[in-house]
């Protein structure tokens, strides 16, 4: 009898568990327009999580739990505006009495929160990602939100403390509410620049999952399927801006080729060296749909469309060498020529040396070794040592090679390094001995 108790709270907290990573950034959302406080309004939202941990395991799962956890969000709300003062401010900013609207603004709230989420949970996105909030809080609060993940989650998933994560989390909430940040959908004047904000927040959650900066694993997939799933979410509630799309069409070639990403000791395995047949097929073509979602609604190409089309390129490259590596370069100097940095600068010259030859992109790399921003950047190092060791000047390519590796913080990225730096003197070994 006891083990039958057991199992049926085990599962019954499996489902909320599983409901509440769907529903919660919809509660929350809907909770968010009626109270205009995103932490209020999460702390609404986790006491009908509380309700149902302590009534489920009882009265079984609902047959529409996310209805159930909406519907007790609702009734705490309600009991908020009746027991506190916060109906009676908006009142007072309405220059409205209390008395005469306080029933009316109770029955608006049962219907305002039963209406369509979809303009709910884009403002609670603008909202996550808004520019006042620092990066980091930034990516905290969107995983939090609107992916559902306990600060526990979000630590390990960035290998930081635990309470760091709650404080930035904390400092986030208290920013928004302090600037008096409106829950809305920002005007076309000031939407490029949010949606940029957006953008980027999404894009570092899912470089975060495809190589991870720092710890033991070379990938974390739990972002990646993250960062995919809102900027799906966000794709559908804006239709209309082609960047989206073409992040969306980004990350979705990127993610096909997850599984040929490490080996079966979870080594990384990289781009020209990986099975394509592992790549998957389904992930690309909607890659691709996306991409041509975003072209077709024309103007120049941004620089996430820009970056999907050399994703592209790949995609529909059967083997390395039917790679378009001309098209690349093209690709790449028209993204440095909409978004100039080091960084680019470094992937224009990996594509120059593929399409006309390693003594190519060393002359763009030597450029860049004195940038400052590139100091402490493993990946110039290591392009540098590439280079360096297809030229057959080795021993400068042993010594890029080393550097790269004392400047990663990931542990297996640090493991290829050094194996190409051991790589460089056997091979000065081997053609010193014939």
């Amino acid at each position: 009898m006891v083990l039958s108790v057991v199992v049926t709270t085990t599962d019954a907290h499996r489902a909320i568990d599983a409901v509440w990573r769907i529903e919660s950034a919809r509660i929350i959302a809907g909770l968010t327009r009626i109270v205009r406080d995103v932490g209020l309004a999460e702390e609404l939202a986790q006491d009908a999580l509380v309700a149902a941990l302590q009534q489920w395991p009882e009265s079984g799962v609902p047959d529409n739990p996310g209805a159930w956890l909406m519907a007790t969000a609702k009734h705490r709300a309600i009991d908020h505006f009746r027991r506190n003062t916060l109906l009676e401010r908006k009142h007072q900013e309405l220059g409205r009495e209390l008395e005469a609207k306080q029933e009316m603004a109770v029955e608006d709230l049962h219907t305002a929160i039963d209406d369509e989420f979809g303009d709910d949970l884009l403002r609670l996105i603008f909202i996550s990602c808004h520019p006042v909030l620092s990066t980091e809080a930034r990516v905290a609060l969107t995983l939090r939100l609107l992916g559902g993940l306990t600060t526990e989650e979000i630590a390990r998933a960035f290998l930081a403390p635990e309470p760091t994560i709650a404080q930035r989390i904390v400092r986030a909430k208290r920013t928004l509410a302090d600037e008096r940040v409106p829950f809305e959908v920002p005007r076309r004047p000031e939407l490029a620049a949010r949606l940029s904000s957006v953008l980027e927040v999404i894009y570092l959650v899912f470089n975060e999952g495809y190589s991870a900066t720092a710890g033991d694993d070379w990938m974390r997939p739990a972002l990646c399927e993250e960062a995919l799933r809102l900027c799906r979410i966000l794709a559908e509630l804006a239709p209309e801006e082609p960047e989206v799309h073409g992040l969306v069409a980004l990350m979705e070639i990127q993610a096909s080729r997850s599984r040929a990403r490490t080996g079966a000791s979870g080594e990384p395995i990289l781009l020209l060296d990986q099975n394509r047949a592992l790549w998957d097929q389904l992930l690309i073509r909607r890659g691709l749909a996306a991409l041509e979602r975003a072209e077709k609604l024309g103007g120049a190409p941004g620089p996430y469309a820009l970056q999907a089309a050399v994703t592209a390129c790949h995609a529909r490259a059967r083997l390395p060498q039917e790679t378009d590596w001309p098209r690349i370069v093209t690709l790449y100097e028209e993204l440095a020529q909409l978004t100039p940095s080091p960084i680019v600068e470094l992937n224009r010259a990996v594509a120059v040396a593929m399409a006309y030859g390693p003594a190519a992109g060393l002359q763009i790399i030597d450029t860049l070794v004195s940038e400052p921003s590139l100091k402490a950047y493993h990946l110039l190092p290591s392009v540098r040592g590439d280079f360096l060791f297809k030229l057959g000047r080795l021993s400068e390519a042993r010594a890029e090679f080393q550097r790269a590796a004392s400047l990663t913080r990931n542990a297996r990225e640090r493991a290829l390094l050094l194996d190409r730096a051991r790589a460089c003197s056997e091979s000065q070994l081997n053609s010193g001995s014939r």
